[in-house]
């Protein structure tokens, strides 16, 4: 059912669209190319979701976009979006039940510390509905600006961790537990504890290239989730937002 609910909205912007300027000059564009996303932190207290960098991920999109003048059009697009952040070296972690039977009851510490590299890979498809204005720079260039509002469906979620290290009490590495160096080469699936749904701003400035009745176009700009995206706060919470550059094509139906 929410499959179906989501699919209903994904489509119905297109068919509402093109039923409404079905007399307009309309698009076809696709596009690719590089996303560095980035999770930023609502809760600077909570060391398990703050101190991400920017990972790397593929970025691709189709749009139709709909020219209601000379200047302005309307482009709703279907965006495939990687997101995520990455860590690496020293970070918390919540002990497993193992580390916790090390400590007597009652007093297992909420947080360890251990140097390692940990990945979260969060991939989204994303359905932005962009206002765009154009200024023509001659008759085969121009530039343009495009924003609006989107709304985003988790389509995978995993959380990889890669290294081996002592485990520590405090963040300064000065208590060191006594079971030696441990592995933490794994991957976790944390789909299930993502709100599947978010929505937020996009945005982008582009160049493109007039070729008779199609264009080339290099886009830069970037995106930005309003929702916090885990569904419990207990490690923090968390929004999702990248930097986005993309080549891409467009013909004229």
């Amino acid at each position: 059912m929410k499959k179906k609910i989501f699919w209903l909205v994904i489509s119905t912007p297109f068919f509402l669209m093109h039923q409404s300027f079905a007399q307009t000059r309309i698009d076809i564009g696709i596009k690719a190319g590089l996303s560095i996303p980035n999770l930023t932190s609502g809760d600077g207290d909570n060391p398990i979701n703050s101190g991400y960098s920017s990972r790397l991920g593929p970025d691709a999109a189709v749009h139709v976009e709909f020219h209601l003048s000379k200047m302005f059009s309307l482009q709703p697009q279907l965006e495939y979006s990687a997101q995520g952040g990455k860590k690496n070296g020293d970070q918390a972690f919540t002990p497993t039940p193992e580390m916790g039977a090390l400590f007597p009851p009652g007093q297992t510490p909420q947080y360890l510390y251990a140097n390692y590299k940990s990945e979260a890979k969060i991939n989204y498809l994303m359905l932005p509905v962009l206002a765009k204005y154009r200024f023509p720079l001659g008759s085969h260039w121009e530039i343009y600006v495009a924003a609006g509002p989107f709304i985003s469906y988790v389509l995978s979620a995993k959380n990889e961790t890669k290294g081996s290290s002592e485990i520590y009490l405090d963040s300064q590495h000065q208590q060191a537990l006594p079971i030696g160096a441990q592995s933490f080469d794994r991957k976790e699936d944390i789909k299930d504890d993502l709100h599947r749904f978010n929505g937020g701003v996009s945005g982008h400035f582009g160049v493109s290239r007039n070729l008779g009745k199609g264009s080339v176009f290099v886009e830069g700009g970037g995106n930005y989730g309003f929702v916090n995206i885990q569904k419990d706060d207990v490690n923090g919470s968390n929004k999702t937002g990248a930097a986005v550059v993309v080549l891409g094509y467009a013909f004229r139906l």
